[in-house]
């Protein structure tokens, strides 16, 4: 019986080895790739603003498995909402802690997100990362490169780029609407002033002298990340920190990232030529601007002509006057193509394409739609992605949101010099007439810290 009992271990066992040897790579899952039957175990960083929004679309078909969050106070809601969730302090102790999890949503402050996001994809994790990418422009290609290297499945956080106006607004130039476009206005009306943000704090344009104590149950050190060390403030956190340059990328980086996304798409843009600050108001060392107006120079591409792009923040571009009158400009913010046969607007998102004036848009005969459609919205096409196992199947990966907030951000160190035409080598990644400005293309990081940008 003994000897039965073994024979019968044996071919059951030689049999389950066949069948695993036959059995496609696809099903089955493997490094980076997760069966499309299985759910992905999620971790989540920094949640007490957008990326409870984040999680909670994740939550709707996969399972969420740790929660890290330097202020546990403030993000006490969201820890309820997951008691099963293993919690931390610091992501350090996540990524090197023997809990189960695939992938990782990060919407921890700006200056952070770089350094989270190399570490969480050296450790073979996927990555959804709020916008902005990160923090500086030579973060932004570092990140692209290491999504490349790890393959894992990446993410920026606009969820415009999944809907259905960026589509429309890519499919209405190709199909030649208004022409060729040589100039493009794109802005955001909202303002920082006064900054830190009244509603939720004490306004705040500068270091405040007062030391405050941080809240019971937060990590202060760990908030600070690779940014120069300062005393605990509270309007710094929670949210009033964007608005700090040491923190924060001001409306570029909030808004910016969003309302040019469907440019950069639409008219496939590549490294400007030039960018250069023509106006700015407010603002100090401390402190981002209350309104500034950039202008990009980007050379021509294939059929594309040259092209000027010019960003505002908390001010509008003149109304032209195919623009009827009564009608107002999208809500906050959003995009004029100015073409050779009409113009094209889009709100801050990319959404509600019109031509303009509304007759135009009456008689414009609609292409066939061409470009593939998200369903579920942008989470989900992040999460497809992943248990595809390709690091550049989710519409916004790290090479093409990297490259978009490549460009936002120049228009950040274009605001540090204002008045001065910044010639931009993509290539070299340097501004090569005016040295100084580099120091603002990659920032030094604290004592204690450094960004992995090994493969």
């Amino acid at each position: 019986m003994k000897k039965m009992s073994t024979r019968r271990h044996f071919l059951t066992a030689a049999a389950v080895a066949a069948s695993v040897q036959i059995v496609p790579r696809h099903v089955l899952g493997g490094p980076n790739h997760t069966a499309p039957s299985e759910k992905l175990n999620i971790a989540g960083i920094g949640f007490g603003g957008m990326g409870s929004h984040n999680l909670a679309m994740c939550a709707r078909t996969e399972q969420i498995s740790a929660l890290c969050d330097v202020d546990h106070n403030y993000a006490r809601k969201v820890f309820t909402q997951y008691p099963d969730a293993k919690r931390f302090h610091d992501y350090r102790e996540l990524l090197t802690s023997d809990v189960d999890f695939d992938a990782v949503v990060i919407a921890t402050p700006d200056h952070t997100h770089a350094a989270i996001s190399a570490a969480a994809m050296h450790k073979g994790k996927h990555v959804y990362c709020q916008k902005p990418l990160t923090h500086d422009a030579h973060e932004s290609r570092v990140l692209a490169r290491i999504a490349k290297q790890t393959g894992v499945a990446t993410q920026l956080g606009i969820q415009g780029h999944s809907g259905e106006g960026r589509m429309l607004v890519s499919e209405w130039i190709w199909d030649g609407a208004i022409g060729e476009i040589a100039e493009v206005e794109a802005w955001c009306s909202l303002s920082y002033a006064p900054h830190g943000h009244a509603s939720w704090s004490s306004p705040c344009s500068d270091r405040p002298a007062k030391i405050e104590k941080p809240p019971a149950g937060m990590d202060w050190d760990t908030w600070i990340g690779p940014a120069p060390m300062r005393p605990y403030h509270s309007c710094y956190h929670p949210r009033v920190w964007r608005c700090f340059w040491d923190f924060g990328c001001g409306m570029m980086g909030d808004r910016g990232v969003h309302t040019i996304d469907a440019i950069v798409s639409s008219l496939k843009l590549g490294h400007p030529d030039s960018i250069e600050c023509t106006h700015v108001k407010g603002g100090n060392a401390e402190v981002h601007p209350e309104s500034a107006v950039i202008e990009y120079r980007f050379p021509a591409r294939g059929s594309f002509p040259a092209l000027k792009l010019t960003w505002r923040e908390g001010q509008e571009p003149s109304r032209p006057k195919e623009l009827e009158e009564g009608r107002k400009y999208p809500r906050e913010g959003g995009v004029m193509y100015k073409g050779s046969k009409g113009i094209l607007m889009n709100d801050v998102y990319g959404g509600s394409p019109r031509l303009v004036p509304e007759t135009a848009m009456k008689a414009y005969k609609r292409p066939k739609k061409t470009l593939p459609r998200v369903q579920g919205g942008h989470e989900q096409d992040w999460i497809r992605a992943c248990k595809a196992g390709k690091y550049d199947a989710a519409g916004a990966h790290f090479g093409y949101g990297g490259h978009l907030t490549e460009i936002t951000l120049l228009g950040n160190v274009a605001k540090r010099f204002p008045g001065k035409k910044l010639l931009w080598n993509g290539e070299a990644m340097r501004i090569t007439n005016h040295g100084p400005a580099n120091d603002w293309v990659k920032r030094p990081y604290r004592d204690g810290w450094t960004l992995d940008e090994t493969a």
